[in-house]
């Protein structure tokens, strides 16, 4: 079914940030956040454990084309990860949408600005995300942890739910009104791209690995937070991939030297002379 106001002769648009929808759980949502993306040109859609699986079977893929309305097609390319680190491992800038912060001490722009900044971000060949959370509970912490940055809607306090579909209508108007106006009034400064997601997320991983090894974690209920706030002081970095190299070349340097200090001296051989004669 296509709306009124579609031009087939006109080609559809292409590229924009990423739209990652985090365990949605109705095929028909899906399907209109494929809609309001196509309205605003954006094709890169990315699904984490959709409940009942992807594509949906029988009379559920039925009502997810009708809800996408002539944007089908982002339905039948979508990408499907099982986890959010496979899902977001190629992009260099992410975004979380969310109604609070969560105290993880994060930037928290409006989607104007959130949009602004990708614009000129993928200007700059890198690539951007927006994370969307499940219909009834949205992003948990840990999720919400991954993302650079949170994007908030200026909604009314008394009531500032969402429709995942209305959420990523308002994200896609104002990536295209960023994109269409989209100016850098100064010299951009010479730097490494931002590093990808999966360069971060293994940093990460190798940083706490050995932060357990050493004991740093403690008390072990305090771990969840403590790997949270220690991830988010490297977000605000906003890391570059020279950023990680560095920083992981000084970590594995610095525990590689411990390591050889720790180990006792080698003996060294005593060489003789042959006997004479």
């Amino acid at each position: 079914m296509v709306g009124a106001g579609t031009d087939r002769t006109k080609t559809a648009g292409e590229g924009g940030p990423a739209v990652v929808l985090v365990r949605p759980q109705l095929a028909v949502n899906v399907g209109t956040a494929a809609r309001a993306m196509a309205n605003f040109g954006l094709s890169d859609l990315r699904l984490v454990r959709p409940k009942g699986g992807w594509p949906p079977e029988g009379a559920y893929a039925e009502v997810a084309e009708a809800a996408a309305s002539g944007a089908a097609n982002l339905l039948e390319r979508a990408r499907v990860f099982e986890t959010l680190e496979a899902a977001v491992a190629d992009l260099n800038f992410l975004w979380a949408t969310t109604a609070r912060e969560r105290g993880q001490g994060k930037r928290v722009l409006l989607p104007e600005a959130a949009m602004r900044e990708t614009a000129a971000g993928l200007d700059q060949a890198e690539r951007h995300g927006i994370l969307f959370g499940p219909e009834r509970t949205g992003l948990i912490n840990d999720e919400v942890a991954i993302a650079d940055a949170i994007v908030t809607f200026p909604v009314s306090p008394a009531y500032g739910s969402l429709n995942l579909a209305q959420a990523v209508l308002l994200m896609g108007y104002e990536w295209h009104q960023a994109g269409e106006a989209a100016t850098v009034s100064l010299t951009p400064i010479e730097r490494s791209p931002r590093a990808r997601r999966e360069d971060v997320l293994s940093f990460f991983e190798y940083l706490e690995a050995e932060l357990t090894g050493a004991g740093y974690f403690r008390p072990d209920d305090k771990q969840p937070v403590m790997r949270r706030n220690l991830r988010n002081i490297f977000h605000r970095m906003e890391l570059s991939e020279q950023d990680v190299r560095t920083l992981r070349g000084a970590m594995v340097r610095l525990v590689d030297g411990r390591r050889s200090a720790d180990r006792p001296p080698r003996r060294r051989r005593l060489q003789t002379e042959p006997d004479a004669g």
